[in-house]
């Protein structure tokens, strides 16, 4: 019976010792991610950020309120701050984390710049419309309105 149990701890500890040498061969790039992948989230990351800073700067440029588009693009810029940060550390799987909730934060921001710049451009277009033709209206309107005054009263001289 003795000899039972012993066999029985030699066969746990021998399948224990086997579980500890088979994971030791699996690549650590299984549990976090490489340098490479890393590498390349902040990559996209930057480039979203870049082409969501011009989408902004064209929507500024048309008269568009953009402060709330600047508040999610400093918070996605301090994301990938955070990421670069990381990445420079040797942490991988932080740096890729914080690409992918930086570019994930940026989704649909390129649509609602250009939805806020296309608003812009037409306001602008109806206030110049209602300046210039408004304007051309009123002289117009005074030119006629002093004239038939004057012929009112050049009839009335007589």
């Amino acid at each position: 019976m003795v000899w039972v149990l012993r066999f029985r701890f030699c066969f746990v500890l021998l399948f224990v010792l086997v579980l500890v040498l088979a994971f030791s061969f699996v690549s650590i790039s299984c549990f976090g991610a490489s340098s490479e992948d890393a590498f390349s989230a902040i990559s996209d990351a930057e480039d979203r950020i870049v082409v969501c800073y011009r989408a902004v700067a064209e929507a500024d440029r048309a008269g568009a309120n953009v402060s709330s588009l600047s508040g999610v693009l400093n918070e996605a810029g301090w994301l990938l701050s955070r990421a670069k940060l990381a990445y420079s550390q040797g942490d991988f799987g932080s740096a890729v984390a914080y690409a992918n909730e930086c570019r994930s934060m940026l989704d649909g921001f390129v649509d609602e710049a250009d939805g806020l710049r296309r608003d812009a451009e037409a306001a602008a277009h109806w206030d110049f419309m209602v300046n210039f033709v408004g304007s051309a209206v009123g002289a117009i309107c005074i030119v006629a309105g002093g004239y038939a005054l004057w012929v009112f009263l050049k009839r009335r001289e007589k």
